[in-house]
């Protein structure tokens, strides 16, 4: 066993006293004797941590309910605490370390009294990558053990790499006593150190999640030269057999999930998945961009999720593997014992639980909580790209980035060059949803969708964006999407879903520099000869319903772009106050 490790762990057993401690191999064995354990002995309030579902049907799946007041990322109660608070900028909620480390010290004394600790160690990313990352956490809950065995590259592993080093990312979780006024999610990036106590939900308890692989590495990726970022990376394969790979930055339930694993409705085109939600970017030795994925599996909305809108989600969830699948916060179909959701199906089940454990009587409620989740295995999705397991992972060709806005984004378009296309991020929009606890349809400012997740200022984050694209031979070219626009009556002008392989193969397309595009005031927008619509009920008029701009609007945005800018101050690119101008005269011009 490595030195630093046990040492590490000796010391943070004696702050939170366990009963035992735990220390796991990510064996298969291993991984059902821990369900067992939460089926038969651990419990949140009088619910058991794992419900077993219908092994039939939803092959190797357990239900887990958390509690009532832990069922989304809580932003309000999550910190960055660099040694300054202008490192962690306006960005991020900041308190000084010595104070943080009073609170955390205080909560978490004694915290796994009676409970057993688990001592996880994992990978972030291929063993056999240089960019991939050592970590060890530690938990007192069974449902974020068999997570992170899904969720990371758990095992010995992981500890033959470490050795006698002390060079690995730490995580300390408990779910303490589940009280929100003890709840408190700190990461120390100068120690390599994220302390979570007080709750058991997925992006605040599974360490390797949001807080290591984006908020952590982030930082890292900024002192060493390489980009942690919010995005899915997929290949995109044409009727010729040519992959060409993409990386896309979406915010949460903005149909990020749905993109990674497209189903396509286009003859001859396919979309080859590597990851949902984490890209690790790098230059390589070529000079291009590369991407790897440091996670293993899917934390995925379950709402929504279904054979018409996520095919292969649906039978990713049901292949069934060395891996459990779990279930968190869904309803439970009583007579079935199966997982169910809104959108599942067309009826509600006749007798079915909902997310609580309740009987579900009101139908003007939801059974499935809004944010209800599943952890699967990426290895059980069936378009699983083989590159996923290439160390070096695969050459980006573009970028792409979007939100959900009812008007003023258009489906698609092309930024100008790699520094408009930073602006254009920088300012990006997303009207909001259930996966954060704020409230549902407001306008927020989400640069990148990494507004929740940078560990560092912005400001100098957008900086090091620019620094990236300096140093890149061949940038990727920068795209924004909105599969979200609507008409005046309010319905959705675009079909979404499986439909949007034609958006992808107009990228696609445009980065090899097959087909011109119309220039305007916020970029290369696609003519309607170019983009393939045959088989979909777009008339010429619909179709410029989905690709206006309009002027009045987008200066309300700059507007409000500018606000946001302004918090950021002098850590602000002065190449993108640039572009600020430029596009300002364009709209007004």
């Amino acid at each position: 066993m490595a030195k630093a490790i046990e040492k590490w762990v000796e010391k943070i057993a004696a702050l939170t006293q366990p009963k035992e401690i735990f220390w796991c191999d990510g064996s298969e064995k291993e991984a059902y004797k821990i369900i067992e354990k939460g089926i038969k002995e651990e419990k949140i309030g009088n619910m058991p941590i794992f419900h077993k579902l219908n092994q039939k049907s939803w092959p190797f799946s357990y239900l887990h309910r958390s509690h009532p007041l832990d069922v989304a990322r809580t932003e309000n109660l999550t910190f960055v605490c660099h040694p300054d608070k202008e490192t962690s900028g306006p960005n991020n909620n900041w308190m000084p370390e010595k104070e943080a480390k009073e609170k955390l010290i205080s909560l978490t004394k004694g915290c796994m009294k009676g409970k057993t600790m688990y001592v996880l160690p994992f990978i972030m990313g291929h063993p056999q990558s240089p960019f991939s990352k050592c970590c060890v956490q530690v938990t007192d809950i069974s449902y974020v053990a068999i997570s992170m065995r899904i969720m990371t590259r758990l095992g010995a592993d992981a500890l033959k790499i470490i050795g006698n080093s002390d060079n690995f990312i730490k995580g300390l979780h408990s779910i303490g006593d589940l009280d929100p006024k003890k709840r408190f999610i700190m990461h120390f990036p100068h120690e390599n150190l994220v302390w979570s106590i007080g709750s058991g939900y997925g992006g605040n308890a599974l360490l390797g999640k949001k807080c290591i692989s984006l908020r952590l590495a982030s930082w890292i990726g900024f002192k060493e030269g390489w980009l942690a970022e919010h995005m899915i990376i997929i290949g995109v394969e044409d009727q010729n057999g040519n992959i060409t790979y993409l990386v896309a930055a979406l915010p949460s339930a903005c149909g990020k999930t749905n993109l990674a694993l497209l189903k396509s409705t286009l003859k001859g085109y396919k979309v080859w998945t590597l990851g949902d939600d984490i890209a690790w970017l790098y230059i390589g030795e070529d000079g291009r961009l590369w991407a790897i994925n440091p996670e293993m599996g899917f934390f995925g909305v379950a709402p929504g999720t279904n054979p018409k809108t996520n095919p292969i989600m649906m039978e990713t969830l049901k292949k069934g593997s060395f891996f459990p699948t779990l279930f968190t916060n869904t309803a439970l179909d009583i007579d079935k014992n199966e997982p169910w959701w809104e959108d599942l199906t067309t009826n509600y089940p006749k007798n079915l639980l909902d997310w609580q454990g309740n009987k579900f009587i009101d139908h003007n409620t939801k059974a499935a909580h809004p944010n209800s989740r599943f952890t699967v295995s990426i290895t059980q999705c069936p378009t699983l790209s083989k590159e996923f397991f290439n160390p070096k992972g695969v050459p980006i060709s573009a970028i792409i980035l979007g939100g959900r806005r009812a008007s003023l984004a258009p489906l698609v378009y092309e930024s100008l060059d790699w520094q408009h296309g930073v602006f254009l991020g920088a300012m990006m929009g997303s009207e909001t949803t259930s996966a954060a606890s704020h409230k549902v349809g407001v306008l927020r400012r989400d640069p990148m969708a990494m507004l929740p997740f940078c560990g560092y200022n912005m400001g100098d984050y957008f900086g090091h964006w620019l620094e990236i694209g300096k140093r890149l031979k061949n940038p990727p070219k920068i795209f924004f999407v909105n599969w979200f626009r609507k008409d005046k009556d309010g319905k959705y002008l675009w079909p979404g879903f499986g439909e949007n392989i034609r958006v992808l193969k107009w990228i696609t397309e445009r980065t090899q520099n097959k087909i011109d595009a119309e220039e305007t005031s916020i970029g290369y927008l696609p003519k309607f000869s170019d983009f393939e619509l045959s088989g979909l009920n777009i008339s010429k008029e619909k179709f410029k319903s989905l690709f206006s701009i309009d002027k009045k609007s987008w200066n309300n945005e700059l507007m409000e772009a500018e606000a946001f800018f302004e918090k950021f101050g002098s850590k602000m690119p002065l190449q993108l106050k640039e572009e600020f101008n430029i596009l300002e005269k364009k709209l007004n011009g």
